[in-house]
C-alpha cells in the first residue's frame, strides 16, 4: 500500500479529531491518492495513473469486469470470455502487454488469489470482482514493485470498492447480441466454394442476465458501517457458425480467402507412408484423397456460457481514535464451459489387417488385394478419423473462491499510525473434460481381425472389453463403439494466499525534520509483510498419461509453494512549497527487500519526483528498479507436450518452402523431404515445462511527464507521460517458432538441438513417445522492451442557457516500442503496429477511448458517446495488414420515481465487423482476435436500478 493511500486513511478517519491547520495538511495528503478531489487521481500523482469510474461501468453496460478494463490502451488481455480452446474459465489482463504474471491486480490496495491452478490461469481472476460494488479502478502503469512487491513490474490495477454504502440498491441488466451477416461477401464466397453453410442473415444471440443488490448501513452513530451485497449472472454462448466472419476456418488473406480446416475429417482417411495407399472412406469404397478437411469452426464457441453468484460483505467499527477493526468477506462460484469441435483419431498410427472382416470388399481390393496383399497379411497405416458420431468436446471449468481480510488501524500518537490485516484468499477448480477420446482405445479398436471362431470383427489386443470402430462403415457406429472410445477427463485443483501485513506511518513534522524551504516534513511508512501462495493440481490418469486424443499432450500435476518475506520503506518528502515557480516540490522514495523460500533475495527501489510549478502546471517523473520471482507453475510444473499455431511446417508438403539443406538441420531426412504432410489445422507439438533454477526478472521502468491545467479554461486538465519499460531475464520460453526459423536460418545448434521430429518427420503427428515436437521449456531469456506515451484528459464545463453540463474524458496510448529479444544475443523482434508470427495478436501503436456525456437539465437525463479507436497494424510475416477499426458506443440515462434509474445503450452501434485473418494465426478465435476487436457484432443492454 502506498504512503498516499496510508495517508489518506489517517486524514480521514481522524479528521474530527485535528485542527484546522492538521486539516489543511491532510488536504495535501488525500490530494496525493485523488480520492477526495474532482479531479483524476493521475493529476495529482508523481506517477502516471489511470482512472476508471463507477459511472464507466454503468454507461458501457458491463457485467463483466474484463470487457471494460480490456478496452483501455494500456491493457492488453489474457484470458477472456471469448476463449475457447485453452480457456481456463478465468479472466486476466496484461499491462502494457507484458503478460498477465506481470500485472498485479489488487481489491482495496490487497493482493489476490491465483486465478486458478490450470496452466494459464495463474493470474488473478478479475471475475471474482463484483462490478456493482466497484467504486473506481486505478491503474498505476509505470511499475510498482517498491510499493506492492513482485508481479508488479508492468504496473498495478487496484479495484477500489464501495465500503461505504447507505441504503439498499437493486440492479437488474440484460443483455445481447445484434449482428448482420453479409451473405456477398469475399469470407461468405469461400464458404460456398467449399460447400459449407453460410451464417444466417441476422443473429440475436448471447443473451445475458445480471442481477444485483447492495445493502448497507452505518453503525452506532456513524462509528461504523456494514455493506452487504448479493449478485447472480448468467450469460449464454455464441457459436461461430453463428458469424459470417468465422463460419468456417479461413485459409490466405483478404482479397484471397478460402475455407481450411482440419485433416481429420469424419470419412476416415487411410494412408501409407510410402503412399501406397492415399484413400478416404465414401460409401464403402476407398477412394483416392482429394485434400479435402473438416470445418471445425462452427462448433467452436466464440462466447463462452457463464454462470456466476457471487456475495460478500465489508465491515468496520471504531472503537476509538486508537482502534479500529476491519473486514472483507467475498465468495465467488463461477461455471463456465468450453466448446470445441468434436474429438477423434488424430492421424493414429496403427495396424491394418487384411482379415479385418469390417472391410467391405471394394476396400478389401483397394488396400490389399490390388497391392499384392492377401488375407492374412497386415501393415502399418496412419488413420484420421473425426468423431461427428459423438457430441463436440466441452470442458465444464467451475471455480468456487473466498476471500478474507481482518485488521485493526488506528493513531498510535499526534504523529504515527498503524494498520495490521491478515489477507486469505483460495481457489478451488474442478474440470470435467467431456467427449474426448481414448489413444489407447482408438488403437485397440482400429487393429481389427476376425475371430476364427465365429468369423466376427474382434480386437486383437488383450482388451476383453475393446469393441471394434467400424471407420469403414459409419452408418453402422453403434453407441457401444462411442462408449469404448469415449474418455471422460478430470482434475481439480487449488490455489491458496495467506497474507500478514504491518505497517506504520509517521508525520516527522513535529520532530522539526523539514527541509528549510518547506512548511511540511517527511511523512515515512515503515512495513512489514509475510506472503505465502500455494498451488495444486491433480489431473486423473487419463489426462496425466496424456491418453486424451483431443488434449495435445499430457497434463503434469503440480504441487508447489512459495513464501517470502519482505521489510518495505516509503519516505515522502517535501522539498520546496509556495515558492515562486514551485507551489510544490515533493520526492517520493520507495525500498522492498525480499526473502523467498527459494534462498533467492531481491531489492527494489523507486524515486519520483512531482513539482507544481504553479496551479497550472506540473512536471513529473520516476525511477523504478524492480524484480519478479517466478511463479508456482514456471518453477514447478512438470514437462509435457502442449500445441502452438503455425501457419506451416516449413519442411512440409510436395514442394516445401525451405530447402533441403535446411530442413536437414531441423532433422529431416532426404527421403522424408517433400513426403511431410502438414498440418492443415496450423497446429503443432511443444514441450513445455518449469524450472527450479529461474532467477528474478530484473526492470527498469522510466517514466515523466507533465500537467496541465490551464486557468483560461476552467475543468480543463491535460495529461503527456513517457514510459520506458526494460525486463531483462525475463521469465518465458523461446518461442517454437522461433526455434525453426533460427535453426533453418543458421542451423545453430542452440536452436536445431530442440527440434525432434518424429519417424515420419512430422512435428504434429504421433503421440507419446512416438510425437515430434520443439522443446521450449521455461528459461531466463533476453528481454522485453515497452516505451511510448500515454495520453489523458479531462474536461468538464457547464453549458450555456442552462443546458446542463459536459464531460470529455480522452485516455490513449502510443507505443513507440514494443520489442521482445528471444534470446541473449540474438536480434530482437519489434512488434510496436503488428501482428502475426512472433509478434501475434495485434499491438497498434496508437489506441484510444474519447468519451462525451452530456447531463441534461431534464428529467435526470444523460446522453453519452465513446468512440474506441484501435490503430492500424501491419503483418509481421507481409502478408496481411489490418486496417485501423473505430466503435461507437451510445448511452442514454433517465432518472424515474425517487431513486430509479434506467440506461439503455448499444456498443458497437453500427455493427462493424471485426478484422478476419488466417485460423492458423497465433491466438485467434473464430478467425479473429476477439478480446482486441468486437468481434460479435452489435451490443444492445438495458439496466433497471432502484436505490431507496
Amino acid at each position: 500500500m502506498s504512503v498516499g493511500a496510508l495517508l489518506s486513511f489517517s486524514s480521514t478517519a481522524f479528521a474530527a479529531e485535528e485542527s484546522a491547520d492538521s486539516e489543511t495538511k491532510n488536504v495535501e495528503r488525500i490530494e496525493v491518492t485523488g480520492s477526495r478531489i474532482p479531479q483524476s487521481a493521475n493529476v495529482v500523482s508523481s506517477s502516471p495513473i489511470s482512472q476508471v469510474t463507477a459511472e464507466e461501468f454503468k454507461l458501457s453496460g458491463t457485467v463483466r469486469v474484463e470487457d471494460l478494463i480490456n478496452d483501455l490502451p494500456q491493457v492488453f488481455a489474457g484470458q477472456a470470455s471469448t476463449d475457447s480452446n485453452g480457456a481456463t474459465g478465468t479472466a486476466t489482463i496484461s499491462l502494457r502487454g507484458l503478460g498477465s504474471q506481470r500485472t498485479l491486480v489488487l481489491i482495496n490496495g490487497r493482493r489476490m488469489v491465483m486465478g486458478s491452478p490450470l496452466a494459464g490461469g495463474i493470474a488473478a481472476d478479475l471475475n471474482q470482482i463484483p462490478v456493482q460494488l466497484v467504486k473506481k479502478v486505478e491503474l498505476l502503469t509505470g511499475g510498482a514493485s517498491a510499493t506492492y512487491g513482485s508481479d508488479a513490474v508492468a504496473g498495478v490495477v487496484n479495484f477500489i470498492m464501495d465500503d461505504e454504502f447507505e441504503g439498499v440498491k437493486v440492479n437488474y441488466q440484460h443483455s445481447f447480441y445484434d449482428h448482420h451477416n453479409d451473405s456477398g461477401n469475399d469470407i461468405a464466397q469461400a464458404n460456398l466454394d467449399s460447400g459449407f453453410p453460410l451464417a444466417p442473415s441476422n443473429i440475436r444471440d448471447g443473451h445475458s442476465n445480471d442481477f444485483s443488490i447492495v445493502m448497507g448501513g452505518n453503525l452506532d452513530g456513524g462509528k461504523g458501517n456494514i455493506t452487504v451485497y448479493a449478485t447472480h449472472r448468467n450469460i449464454e454462448a455464441v457459436t461461430q457458425n453463428n458469424r459470417d466472419i468465422s463460419a468456417c476456418a479461413l485459409r490466405g488473406h483478404a482479397g484471397d480467402w478460402s475455407c481450411g480446416g482440419s485433416g481429420t475429417t469424419p470419412d476416415a482417411y487411410v494412408f501409407t507412408n510410402d503412399g501406397s495407399l492415399d484413400a478416404f472412406v465414401d460409401n464403402g469404397q476407398f477412394v483416392p484423397y482429394d485434400g479435402r478437411v473438416y470445418n471445425y469452426g462452427p462448433l467452436n464457441y466464440f462466447q463462452r456460457p457463464d454462470e456466476q453468484t457471487t456475495m460478500g460483505a465489508f465491515a468496520h467499527y471504531t472503537i476509538n481514535d486508537y482502534l479500529e477493526f476491519y473486514s472483507e468477506l467475498g465468495y465467488m462460484k463461477d461455471t463456465s464451459v468450453a466448446q470445441i469441435a468434436q474429438s477423434g483419431a488424430f492421424f493414429v498410427d496403427t495396424t491394418f489387417n487384411c482379415s479385418n472382416p469390417l472391410l467391405t470388399a471394394a476396400q478389401y481390393q483397394v488396400a490389399c488385394a490390388d497391392r499384392g496383399l492377401g488375407v492374412n497379411d497386415s501393415f502399418d497405416v496412419t488413420i484420421a478419423k473425426r468423431n461427428v458420431e459423438g457430441g463436440p468436446r466441452q470442458d465444464d471449468l467451475q471455480h468456487i473462491n473466498q476471500r478474507f481480510v481482518f485488521g485493526a488501524r488506528g493513531i498510535i500518537n499526534d504523529d504515527w499510525n498503524y494498520d495490521v490485516s491478515f489477507n486469505y484468499g483460495n481457489v478451488n477448480m474442478t474440470e470435467v473434460y467431456q467427449n474426448d477420446m481414448s489413444n489407447k482405445a482408438i488403437a485397440n479398436a482400429l487393429n481389427v481381425i476376425a475371430d476364427p471362431v465365429t468369423g466376427q470383427a474382434v480386437c486383437a489386443g488383450n482388451d476383453p472389453d475393446c469393441v471394434p470402430w467400424d471407420i469403414y462403415n459409419p452408418q453402422n457406429i453403434t453407441q457401444d463403439q462411442l462408449d469404448y472410445l469415449t474418455l471422460p477427463l478430470y482434475s481439480k485443483g487449488e490455489t491458496v494466499l495467506r497474507e500478514f501485513n504491518a505497517y506504520t506511518t509517521g508525520d516527522l513534522t513535529n520532530y522539526g525534520i523539514k527541509t528549510p524551504w518547506a512548511t511540511l516534513g517527511p511523512q515515512v511508512l515503515l512495513g512489514y509483510t509475510h506472503r505465502s501462495e500455494s498451488l495444486s493440481f491433480e489431473p486423473d490418469k487419463g489426462y496425466e498419461s496424456g491418453d486424451g486424443a483431443g488434449q495435445g499432450g499430457p497434463a503434469t500435476a503440480v504441487d508447489g509453494s512459495l513464501t517470502v518475506d519482505e521489510y518495505y520503506t516509503e519516505v515522502r518528502v517535501p522539498l520546496v512549497e509556495d515558492v515562486p515557480f514551485a507551489d510544490n516540490l515533493n520526492l517520493d522514495l520507495g525500498y522492498r527487500y525480499s526473502d523467498y523460500s527459494t534462498n533467492i533475495n531481491t531489492n527494489t527501489y523507486k524515486v519520483a519526483l512531482g513539482w507544481d510549478i504553479n496551479s497550472q502546471i506540473k512536471l513529473r517523473g520516476s525511477y523504478q528498479k524492480a524484480s519478479r520471482h517466478a511463479n508456482i507453475r514456471e518453477l514447478y510444473v512438470s514437462t509435457g507436450l502442449a500445441l502452438f499455431d503455425l501457419d506451416e511446417d516449413p519442411c512440409s508438403g510436395d514442394t516445401p518452402s525451405a530447402t533441403l539443406e535446411q530442413c536437414a538441420r531441423t532433422g529431416v531426412t532426404a527421403a522424408q523431404y517433400g513426403n511431410i504432410m502438414n498440418n492443415p489445422a496450423g497446429q503443432f507439438n511443444y514441450l513445455q515445462g518449469g524450472n527450479p533454477d529461474l532467477q528474478p526478472e530484473r526492470s527498469k521502468t522510466v517514466s515523466f511527464g507533465f500537467v496541465y491545467r490551464p486557468s483560461w479554461l476552467d475543468g480543463l486538465d491535460f495529461t503527456v507521460d513517457y514510459f520506458d519499460i526494460d525486463v531483462k531475464d525475463a521469465i518465458s520460453n523461446v518461442p517454437p517458432s522461433f526455434i525453426i526459423d533460427q535453426c533453418l536460418a543458421t542451423g545453430d545448434a542452440t536452436f536445431c538441438d530442440a527440434i525432434h521430429r518424429n519417424a515420419n518427420g512430422s512435428l504434429w503427428q504421433g503421440s507419446g513417445t512416438s510425437a515430434g515436437y520443439v522443446s521450449a521449456t521455461n528459461i531466463n531469456i533476453g528481454y522485453e522492451k515497452r516505451t511510448g506515451i500515454d495520453v489523458n484528459s479531462n474536461y468538464v464545463t457547464d453549458l450555456p442557457a442552462g443546458l446542463g453540463t459536459l464531460h470529455l474524458n480522452l485516455v490513449g496510448t502510443y507505443y513507440d516500442k514494443f520489442e521482445s529479444q528471444p534470446v541473449v544475443g540474438y536480434d530482437t523482434i519489434e512488434c510496436a503496429g503488428k501482428w502475426g508470427g512472433d509478434c501475434g495478436s495485434p499491438n497498434p501503436e496508437w489506441s484510444h477511448n474519447l468519451r462525451t456525456t452530456w447531463e441534461t437539465p431534464w428529467l435526470g437525463m444523460a446522453l453519452s458517446a465513446n468512440w474506441r479507436h484501435i490503430g492500424k497494424v501491419d503483418d509481421l510475416n507481409e502478408v496481411q495488414n489490418i486496417n485501423a477499426q473505430n466503435y461507437i458506443d451510445l448511452t442514454a440515462q433517465f432518472a424515474v420515481l425517487e431513486g430509479g434509474k434506467i440506461t439503455l445503450g448499444v456498443n458497437n452501434a453500427f455493427d462493424r465487423n471485426a478484422p478476419a485473418v488466417s485460423s492458423s494465426s497465433t491466438g485467434t478465435n473464430g478467425n479473429t482476435y476477439p478480446s482486441t476487436y468486437d468481434a460479435l457484432g452489435r451490443y444492445v443492454f438495458l439496466g433497471v436500478e432502484y436505490t431507496f
